[in-house]
């Protein structure tokens, strides 16, 4: 059976095309609707949404934001 290493060593052999190729097949798989979690994350939202407009919860400029990380 192959391991994660072997794996690795035989990926850095491609070509940089078919690493890329490789790349972005493994980021898709990654990316898998979950009806679950997105039922989550859109409650999430509801009930952050719900607390920003009883004034429970502030909110920030995307300048506000950004300057953070600058």
């Amino acid at each position: 059976m192959a391991t994660p290493k072997k794996i690795l060593e035989q990926a850095i052999a491609l070509s940089p095309i078919e690493r890329a190729k490789l790349i972005d097949q493994l980021m898709f798989s990654l990316d898998k609707p979950d009806q679950e979690l997105d039922k989550l994350w859109a409650e999430e939202a509801e009930s952050r949404l719900e607390a920003y407009k009883k004034g429970e919860m502030q909110s920030l400029s995307v300048e506000e934001v950004l300057a953070k990380y600058k």
